[in-house]
């Protein structure tokens, strides 16, 4: 396909990553790319909507990732995938046969794999600088939905208009299934069952990275998972700490063990991250070396740090995403800094997940949730006009429309930004700077 047809069909069909920040997909497309990577990884534990999507729709994918290769003129794919990802793989193998281009990368069963750094190294033994992006190592990576997304968009012109995800935790029906995007989380969570819990608490995109969210939360197009917890799980209580209360904790308790540094996924690829360093500094009020401050912005937070190495139970990770947040606020940028060797050690520093389920107080949970690959219908969405990083879309619906299912409702914004399409049939209700509603009459 023409590289300039398929930036626009993707812009115009809402194209995101589908988990994440939700970067537009047409401005990853780079004809200096000469490897696609599709990430199979399900980087967050108990997440399973990328396996279970492929083992359905294998063909499409595969077409989609050979679609992107031909386009950008890329001279192999790789699928990095977890070899535990049997059905999966199966249904890969019936396909690639037809892709000289392609090949399979089995991905050990460790945390975090999805990690596009970490993916990289792991699928074709490059490292991504500190800072940088994987397309500067000629590496273009996409999820398994948004590569399905692509496919539908590009080969079938149908724009973005439902998500993935899973449903886990404290529900009696585990479930991976496509719900329209701006749906709530509470219609989402009551596809699974039965509640098993009393006062549940809503933690979605995962364990390791997610959010408490309300109920009444919205789903975008970066929604992965609900993982729904009880309120005095270890997650939730950690979440809710202040990071008031976790400096001070800091301060009183760091035995300096380094763990945190010696665990830490981008320091072992030779990142300059290093949390025991940034913990000393912080706890101490000591801004003689500003170093292991302008190293957070290297910090991809993973959480391997807070949420398994450090046997104080302190929060690194919170501590470093607020002092980065702090800096970016003052207008203070990434330093420019190079790798240095990839730390021979590595390899026995992955976290394994089963072990990391298991200090987490989730074993309890990985149980399979099958896709039910029908769409649930709504009555109401409310569709958020900036699910991506860039500009937001520009309504172009009044109150009032009525509006067709997959009808473009906000057109991609000046600069980097997408479409946004109507997930339902119906009348146009509220129309404000940050989100469309739609009601089904």
């Amino acid at each position: 396909m023409d590289f300039e047809l398929m930036q626009q069909k993707l812009r115009d069909g809402g194209v995101v990553g589908a988990g994440g920040a939700g970067f537009p997909s047409y401005a990853k497309l780079n004809k200096n790319a000469d490897t696609i990577l599709l990430n199979c990884a399900e980087c967050e534990p108990l997440l399973q909507p990328h396996r279970r999507l492929i083992t359905v729709h294998a063909k499409q994918i595969l077409a989609g990732l050979h679609l992107v290769a031909e386009t950008c003129g890329a001279e192999r794919a790789i699928i990095g995938i977890k070899k535990t990802y049997s059905h999966a793989i199966a249904a890969i193998q019936k396909e690639i046969v037809n892709y000289p281009e392609m090949s399979i990368h089995f991905l050990e069963e460790a945390y975090p794999m999805g990690d596009e750094v970490v993916l990289v190294y792991e699928c074709t033994g490059r490292v991504v600088r500190p800072g940088g992006l994987p397309i500067e190592q000629g590496c273009i990576i996409y999820n398994v939905e948004t590569m399905y997304n692509i496919y539908r968009a590009a080969v079938e012109d149908k724009p973005v208009t439902f998500k993935y995800l899973t449903v886990i935790g404290e529900v009696s029906e585990p479930i991976t299934v496509p719900v329209s995007v701006g749906c709530t989380f509470q219609s989402v969570v009551e596809l699974a069952g039965k509640l098993t819990c009393e006062d549940p608490v809503y933690f979605v995109g995962g364990p390791m990275m997610g959010s408490i969210r309300p109920a009444n939360g919205r789903v975008t197009k970066t929604t992965n998972a609900i993982l729904v917890l009880p309120k005095d799980h270890p997650i939730v209580m950690k979440k809710n700490r202040k990071a008031k209360i976790d400096l001070a904790r800091a301060a009183s308790i760091c035995c300096q063990c380094e763990t945190c540094t010696s665990m830490c996924p981008r320091h072992n690829l030779g990142h300059p991250i290093d949390p025991a360093r940034f913990m000393r500094s912080a706890a101490n009020a000591d801004f003689q070396d500003m170093n292991p401050f302008l190293n957070t912005f290297f910090c991809s937070g993973c959480g391997v740090c807070e949420l398994y190495a450090c046997p104080q139970d302190l929060a690194p990770r919170t501590l470093i995403g607020q002092y980065k947040g702090g800096l970016r606020k003052n207008g203070i940028k990434a330093p420019r800094v190079e790798a240095v060797p990839v730390q021979e050690s590595r390899q026995y520093r992955r976290v394994p997940e089963e072990r990391l389920m298991a200090r987490l107080g989730l074993s309890r949970y990985d149980l399979p949730a099958p896709l039910d690959d029908e769409l649930q219908p709504e009555d109401s969405v409310r569709v958020m006009l900036s699910q991506h990083i860039g500009a937001p879309a520009v309504p172009i619906v009044s109150v009032g429309d009525h509006v067709a299912y997959r009808q473009m409702i906000a057109k991609p914004g000046d600069g980097l930004s997408v479409g946004m399409h109507a997930s339902l049939e119906g009348v146009v209700t509220h129309v404000t700077d940050q989100y469309i509603r739609i009601e089904k009459r």
